[in-house]
């Protein structure tokens, strides 16, 4: 309990004395707050467009094609078929057959004319093949395995684009992670310089409370409560700034989406994503001033 009423006691010592220098305490935590605006903000992009690749690419699906201009027995597609579901990185497959491709192709195309006075259906029989597995090294790998057999005259990676979109977020996420962790250096920096200043200016007082027998944990405390509290503070301020911000650009995403009659907007933090920037930018606040204490409390000694 006494414990407890001690930590309190350096809560309530903090707090007052962001109160009474309200205009560096603003500073820093604005400054801390838009630092990691930057890549909360980038995380919160990459992960909206995550959501729209995976919206318009649906299910993956691997096409394979017959000889074209020809029509296998229905054995021969038995066969195949078997062999395919027989497969453990297939899931399920769908036969297209030449003559059903052909009907599909003159009721959506309306080149019903045209196609009805051709003299043979130039379309093969196909394939759609459902993957176990989405990932785009896995459906890679199955394309290329379904190359090498011999009935199959060309084999399509019908969301090939999607995995390029992925390779470009991770590209994006791989940014969003070093502009991060540098700018998470800046934040320590600046709790570091902060908390030096304070134990420069408060040294008599150290020296004071170390005649009298004050530890060194009893005098590090409050330096530490500081960083933590700035460090939270200047995460609030970070989600306040980007839920603004997404909050502006969702207004003209509506605007734009409305001429292509669709329905889609930037998704804010999650709970679990906000708790994590809380955490983290509190954390960062606390180690900066545990570097500070750390290098400059030691020098501080009774005269």
């Amino acid at each position: 309990m006494r414990t407890l009423n001690e930590h309190l006691r350096v809560l309530r010592f903090t707090l007052r004395h962001l109160l009474l220098t309200p205009n560096a305490s603003l500073l820093n935590i604005l400054i801390i707050g838009i630092a990691l605006s930057l890549p909360v903000g980038g995380y919160v992009l990459l992960k909206s467009a995550q959501t729209i690749g995976s919206r318009i690419a649906g299910t993956p699906q691997v096409s394979v094609f017959l000889a074209s201009g020809t029509s296998a027995s229905a054995s021969e597609i038995d066969h195949i078929g078997d062999k395919l579901r027989q497969h453990a990185g297939i899931k399920r497959i769908e036969f297209v057959s030449r003559d059903a491709a052909l009907k599909k192709l003159q009721q959506s195309t309306g080149l019903a004319d045209v196609i009805g006075g051709l003299s043979q259906n130039p379309l093969p029989d196909a394939f759609v093949i459902y993957p176990e597995d989405g990932s785009v090294a896995a459906l890679e790998a199955l394309r290329d395995e379904l190359k090498t057999w011999q009935h199959f005259e060309h084999v399509q990676l019908d969301s090939a684009w999607v995995h390029k979109l992925e390779a470009l977020l991770d590209f994006g996420r791989m940014a969003v992670a070093i502009l991060a962790a540098l700018l998470s250096f800046a934040l320590i920096a600046i709790t570091f310089n902060t908390i030096r200043l304070q134990i420069l200016t408060r040294r008599e007082e150290i020296e004071v409370a170390k005649l009298i027998g004050a530890t060194d944990a009893f005098i590090r405390r409050p330096f530490l409560y500081f960083g933590l509290t700035q460090g939270l503070l200047g995460g609030i301020a970070a989600w306040l700034l980007v839920a603004a911000s997404l909050q502006l650009l969702n207004h003209q995403i509506g605007a734009l989406t409305q001429l292509y009659v669709s329905n889609f907007s930037l998704q804010h933090l999650s709970p679990v994503d906000s708790i994590t920037l809380l955490g983290f930018s509190a954390y960062l606040g606390w180690l900066g001033a545990w570097f500070s204490v750390s290098q400059h409390l030691w020098q501080i000694e009774p005269r």
